[in-house]
């Protein structure tokens, strides 16, 4: 009989035990560790880092009020703002990586914004970034005008710069001006204007003018042209008359008939006191001083001339002198011969 008791009191035994063993396995496999949960909610914080923002212009004054933008790797906004005071702009607890960042607003009429640009985020570290907003180019038109008229030109070329570098060349076309835009680095900057190319008949404008523009701001510059000084071709009408090849006779009263080829006389001014010459001009020829005159021309005649005058006058004149040499020589032989006898009666 207690053979038989004892039998159902180890099994009892070894059923309790088998069945306790698996409820103590699954407790230990389910729960985690304390020391596992601290370090995933750690993670974040270590890892985190930061973007700090300041933002210029070019002559380094802070600008308030910028508008920025900031994107993640797939393109999902991780943050945004506009500067402070002081320019500055933090993106704080961002997962390291890569980030694009974009302005979208300047906060100034006077300044650009700059291009988007890409931003790399480390571990525990600030990245710091300095934005420098441009000025806004300054709009520039070009005329050309008559320096008279005023009219506006086609066709002007000018190169236009500061300092050493040209920075835009502008041509006036069909509507005679031409517009274009100019990077200014201050508020007031100075540039210079230089024509290149005059328009057709016109001269080039040499001399370089000096402009001054601002961010933004309208400015117009002119520059003048006188035309083109020519000689205007001649027209038939216009065209000069064969020059002579001979100096043509001076005009005379004598009459046309004179013989062609006879020389003129020589008009000397022979009158004396008691001749009576004529008060016309007409020359009068002497024959001789014996006070006989030769026999005048007929009126509306030409009087003789050339080599058969000459030789008629100097015939003449020996005729005479020969005529004059005989009296004399009969007139003392008379003037003899009538004193002889007073000479004889005189002696006797």
């Amino acid at each position: 009989m207690k053979h038989n008791r004892v039998l159902p009191t180890l099994v009892l035994t070894t059923t309790a035990v088998l069945a306790t063993t698996p409820a103590a396995f699954a407790t230990s496999t389910s729960e985690p560790t304390p020391s596992a949960t601290a370090a995933r909610t750690e993670t974040p914080a270590t890892d985190a880092g930061s973007v700090e923002i300041t933002t210029k212009d070019p002559t380094g004054d802070v600008l308030s009020g910028a508008t920025f933008l900031l994107l993640d790797s797939a393109g999902q906004e991780s943050g945004s703002g506009k500067t402070d005071a002081q320019g500055k702009l933090t993106f704080p607890d961002l997962a390291p990586g890569i980030y694009r960042l974009k302005e979208t607003a300047s906060g100034s009429p006077l300044h650009d914004v700059v291009a988007d640009q890409d931003v790399i985020v480390t571990p525990g570290a600030t990245t710091r970034l300095m934005i420098t907003d441009p000025f806004k180019a300054a709009k520039v038109f070009l005329q050309a005008k008559d320096d008279k008229t005023g009219k506006l030109l086609p066709g002007a070329t000018v190169n236009i710069g500061t300092g050493d570098s040209t920075l835009l060349t502008l041509t006036t076309g069909t509507g005679s001006t031409a517009s274009g835009e100019l990077p200014v680095s201050s508020r007031k900057t100075e540039f210079w204007v230089k024509q290149i190319k005059a328009p057709a008949g016109y001269d080039l404008y040499k001399p370089s003018k000096t402009f001054t523009a601002g961010p933004g701001a309208p400015v117009t510059v002119t520059v003048t042209n006188a035309k083109t000084a020519t000689n205007p071709k001649p027209t038939p009408s216009d065209k000069p008359t064969p020059k002579p090849t001979s100096t043509p006779p001076a005009p005379t009263d004598e009459p046309s008939s004179s013989p062609t080829g006879a020389p003129k006389p020589t008009q000397t001014d022979t009158s004396t006191p008691g001749t009576g010459s004529s008060s016309t001009g007409s020359p009068t020829v002497l024959a001789a001083s014996t006070g006989d005159s030769a026999p005048a021309a007929p009126a509306g005649s030409l009087a003789h001339t050339g080599a058969d005058t000459t030789a008629w006058i100097a015939g003449g004149a020996g005729l005479l002198v020969v005529v004059g040499a005989v009296t004399l020589v009969v007139t003392r032989r008379r003037g003899v011969a009538e004193s002889e006898p007073d000479d004889i009666s005189e002696t006797i």
